[in-house]
């Protein structure tokens, strides 16, 4: 886990030579709860955007590598305005690439990246905007604009996460068939060996509590213990899990803790 000694504000740099925007901000949260403000139409209509500036007013996605996504708003003059996409790398709660292409500016195609990383305050984001190569003023006006749209996810993930008290569930991995343990393949060791390696950077950042497997007569399950923000945080872990991904037949059980009593 990367520590910090004093949280950043949000703030944007543009390489007009490069055509390359980098952007960050520090926010009091998890990254499974910053991640899910990010990817969530419920969510991304109550933050992205101001009275003073523009509003986003709908957004639309399919979040899988292939999928479309389209933000719909208007501007401070009420004038409509669209940007739209396409995922191209989803790693909850970790990464998110994806193509940006406003109307404003005349369909041009940019490529966005996300990066979450957990700190001792919360979540480091990072965005990487590119693409701009040979046009300084659209790379410049993009650069003032992160600097905006991370304030506000800050302020809106920052704030609900330091007024929400975490919570607790117990999360059963159940491995394709009861004698997985005895007789997993290559591939599937690997892929196991990836989950483990997926846990452990959510041991060392706090969410997770505690895991392994369990050596049930009925057949050995994974069991882990997270602490998050709420249901939808831990479905945004189990879907970045490995195993979930490789799509070998693995399966969650996820069950909320009605008190969990902790060391300090």
């Amino acid at each position: 886990m990367t520590t910090a000694t004093k949280k950043r504000a949000a703030r944007a740099i543009a390489d007009v030579t490069q055509g390359t925007i980098l952007a960050t901000v520090d926010i009091a949260a998890t990254p499974e709860r910053v991640f899910r403000a990010l990817t969530s139409p419920e969510e991304v209509t109550r933050w992205w955007g101001s009275e003073e500036a523009y509003r986003t007013t709908g957004w639309t996605a399919d979040l899988r590598v292939g999928g479309k996504w389209r933000a719909d708003g208007r501007g401070s003059d009420g004038n409509p305005f669209s940007v739209e996409g396409e995922f191209l790398e989803i790693d909850p709660p970790h990464k998110l690439v994806q193509t940006w292409k406003p109307e404003w500016d005349g369909g041009h195609a940019t490529t966005l990246t996300y990066r979450l990383e957990p700190i001792a305050e919360g979540t480091r984001v990072t965005v990487r905007h590119e693409g701009f190569a040979g046009r300084p003023e659209s790379c410049r006006m993009h650069a003032d604009g992160w600097e905006g749209v991370l304030g506000w996810l800050e302020a809106h993930a920052g704030s609900e996460a330091a007024s929400a008290p975490p919570r607790f569930y117990v999360c059963r991995l159940l491995p394709p068939r009861p004698t997985f343990v005895m007789d997993m393949s290559a591939e599937e060791r690997a892929v196991m060996q990836e989950h483990v390696a997926y846990w452990t950077g959510h041991l060392h950042a706090g969410t997770a509590i505690v895991f392994g497997p369990v050596a049930d007569p009925s057949g050995p399950w994974g069991l882990g213990v997270v602490r998050v923000a709420d249901e939808a945080a831990v479905r945004a872990l189990e879907a970045g899990d490995p195993a979930i991904r490789s799509e070998r037949g693995f399966r969650y059980e996820v069950l909320p803790m009605v008190q969990a009593v902790t060391r300090g």
